[in-house]
C-alpha cells in the first residue's frame, strides 16, 4: 500500500531561475541539489513539510527525447501543464508580499466556498494556486 507522495515533478526552462522564484520568492527551500552527470537533481519543499518536494526539472534527455522535450517546453511556456496548489493561513497576506516581491498574479484573493485563493504563474508559464482554505482570515 503507497504511504504518500514524497515528489512532484514541476518542469521549469531554467533551474537558477527557479531557485529564484521558488526558494527567493515563495519561501521554499532547498532539500536537494545533485549533479548527477545527466541531469541536474533539484528538489524544493516548504518549510515546514520537508518530506513533500517538488523536482524542478528541466525538459530533456534522458526522462524525455528531444523532440518531447520540445514539445514539453512549448506546453509549458502555454500554462497548459497542470497546477499546484498551495495552502497557507493567510492568502491575502501572502498575495500582498509576493506582489511587493513582484509576482504576477492572473487573480487577486476571491471568497470560494472552500476558502479563500489566488492565482499566479511562475516564470515558466507553471499555474500556481495559492489556498486558504476554511473561507475566513487567519
Amino acid at each position: 500500500m503507497f504511504t504518500g507522495i514524497s515528489i512532484h515533478t514541476v518542469f521549469v526552462l531554467d533551474q537558477e531561475e527557479a531557485i529564484d522564484f521558488y526558494v527567493g520568492k515563495l519561501g521554499f527551500e532547498i532539500s536537494s541539489d545533485v549533479d548527477l552527470g545527466f541531469m541536474r537533481w533539484l528538489t524544493v519543499a516548504p518549510p515546514n513539510q520537508p518530506d513533500r518536494s517538488i523536482l524542478l526539472e528541466v525538459p530533456g534527455p534522458p526522462s524525455q527525447s528531444d523532440e518531447t522535450a520540445a514539445v514539453i517546453r512549448d506546453l509549458l511556456t502555454k500554462g497548459a501543464l497542470g497546477s499546484t496548489i498551495l495552502n497557507t493561513d493567510d492568502c491575502r497576506g501572502d498575495y500582498k508580499r509576493l506582489k511587493d516581491l513582484g509576482v504576477e498574479f492572473t487573480e487577486e484573493p476571491t471568497e470560494q466556498p472552500y476558502g479563500i485563493d489566488c492565482a499566479l504563474r511562475d516564470p515558466f508559464g507553471n499555474h500556481i494556486r495559492i489556498t486558504q482554505p476554511g473561507g475566513t482570515d487567519a
